[in-house]
């Protein structure tokens, strides 16, 4: 067995890996930034690796605090996951460190609990079928609101500062920067026509109130079939009480039915309960939870 923090990483094989893993457990064990981030070379953070002599049997990435790990699914119960995981609090030292499970498997738990691990957030995933949504929703909006598609190039500035404002209290979203913004700009899936931006006057020189952006998962990603998301919904703090968040809701469904798909998801806190009961109201249900494992040595 053997572990190194690398400075080149052999994405191919790590993809591999991932996709293995995905396979196995029904779930991808990176978040999509971590993944961006290992497919784009972006730099920062500490990459590391254990292997099972020629063969990569492990993989984690640590980011500001924040660190996720995976082990193939033909090398678990070997000690590699343990490798991996006191190199994360080897660099970590006397500073907190936070660690994802996706899907929040059993050897999740198996793994961090002995090591001081405690659960520290929930996040929930919920599921809902597009079949009972308008296709046509009109919803009333201000006078001199409108909502129209992102325009590459032209809203990124506008965007990043009310999702800034919109997201203040989250500790991954509202970090978002343009280098990140510009890297899902550059994906397969990135669609302008899903990325609804609600503007109080020309969107030239009127002001952003807020936006939902959309995504499809191709099949084979969250499903057999593709599946809708609400990647990000988000309305400036100063236009609340308009009831834009529901009016750009109802709207991106509406677009993602229009595509074809049978089936739409989200991401949401679990403590967050007035927007769990929202979800579950409009039609949601929970399908899957992630867990993040947090070590304060003090």
């Amino acid at each position: 067995m053997s572990r190194v923090d690398v400075p080149e990483v052999p994405v191919p094989e790590v993809l591999a890996l991932l996709d293995a893993a995905a396979a196995a457990d029904g779930v991808q064990p990176l978040s999509e930034d971590a993944r961006l981030r290992l497919q784009h070379g972006a730099p920062g953070g500490h990459d590391l690796l254990v292997r099972a002599g020629d063969v990569l049997a492990g993989y984690a990435r640590l980011d500001d605090g924040s660190a996720e790990l995976v082990v193939h699914p033909d090398r678990r119960r070997r000690g590699y996951g343990t490798a991996l995981l006191r190199q994360l609090l080897d660099l970590a030292g006397d500073r907190p460190l936070a660690v994802w499970a996706h899907g929040d498997l059993p050897g999740s738990a198996e793994l961090a609990r002995p090591h001081g691990f405690q659960r520290a957030r929930v996040l929930l995933q919920m599921r809902m079928p597009l079949d009972a949504v308008d296709p046509d929703p009109r919803p009333e909006l201000p006078a001199d609101v409108r909502v129209l598609p992102f325009r590459p190039g032209r809203d990124e500035d506008a965007w990043l500062r009310v999702n800034a404002r919109a997201f203040d209290w989250h500790p991954e979203q509202g970090r978002m920067t343009r280098a990140d913004l510009e890297l899902r700009e550059a994906e397969p899936w990135f669609d302008p026509a899903g990325f609804l931006m609600a503007w109080r006057g020309d969107p030239d020189d009127g002001v952003l109130l807020g936006s939902h952006w959309t995504k499809v998962h191709p099949a084979g990603d969250a499903g057999p079939e593709p599946v809708g998301e609400v990647y990000v919904l988000g309305v400036d703090p100063d236009a609340q009480g308009m009831r834009l968040g529901r009016a750009l809701t109802d709207l991106g469904l509406a677009h993602l039915r229009g595509r074809g798909l049978g089936e739409v998801l989200l991401y949401v806190e679990e403590d967050n309960a007035a927007a769990v009961r929202l979800y579950e109201g409009r039609g949601f249900h929970r399908s899957a939870v992630d867990v993040q494992w947090r070590h304060d040595p003090a």
